[in-house]
């Protein structure tokens, strides 16, 4: 995969516009969680649903999709509205409303694997790293089992979206030690710096 080179338009400036006041709109109505990610990596989440995964939001369950775990599952906010983005049923704006409420679960504190999109739960930093390296290795394994020259089965990629405190995590770490060690071209980890 090589670099991504993109020139901005008005209108991609909006939407990036309109991300961030989702975000900062969102968590101020609950009067907390956490707008950072959704914010600053706004136009991260746009290349990645708009432009580099492949998945279909009317068929989230489809075998061969792509997969993308927020690692940094305190951020899920940037999830749920890349989700809402991309024509998830589940996520609509009322769904968004609720985030963080206690009696209305789709848009809770961390993303949980129940939801349409949301591949698995996580929240204990670094835990995600390791859930999408055991991912890359059993598409990986199906691959080898199932596909055939010039028909490709399996042949999805897992992303990875993390920050500082899950790479400082000793799971983390040795998650992605052993992804090196196994070359597993079909996993790529964004590592978000917070600037």
């Amino acid at each position: 995969m090589g670099a991504i080179s993109m020139t901005t338009t008005d209108t991609e400036k909006l939407v990036l516009a309109t991300i961030r006041a989702l975000a900062a709109d969102l968590t101020q109505a609950f009067k907390g969680g956490h707008p950072g990610t959704a914010m600053g990596a706004a136009a991260i989440g746009v290349a990645l649903w708009r432009h580099l995964m492949v998945y279909n939001p009317k068929n989230p369950n489809w075998f061969n999709r792509d997969r993308f775990v927020l690692s940094a599952g305190h951020a899920c906010l940037f999830q749920y509205i890349q989700l809402h983005l991309s024509g998830y049923d589940a996520w609509t704006l009322d769904a968004l409303k609720q985030y963080h409420n206690p009696n209305f679960g789709i848009a809770a504190g961390h993303p949980e694997i129940e939801f349409p999109g949301i591949e698995l739960t996580t929240g204990l930093l670094g835990q995600g790293i390791a859930n999408a390296v055991g991912l890359a290795m059993a598409s990986k394994h199906l691959a080898a089992s199932f596909n055939k020259p010039d028909f490709p089965i399996v042949d999805n990629t897992i992303w990875c979206f993390t920050g500082d405190g899950c790479l400082q995590e000793g799971v983390g770490q040795e998650a992605l030690s052993l992804a090196g060690h196994l070359g597993l071209g079909n996993l790529v980890v964004i590592y978000d710096d917070n600037s």
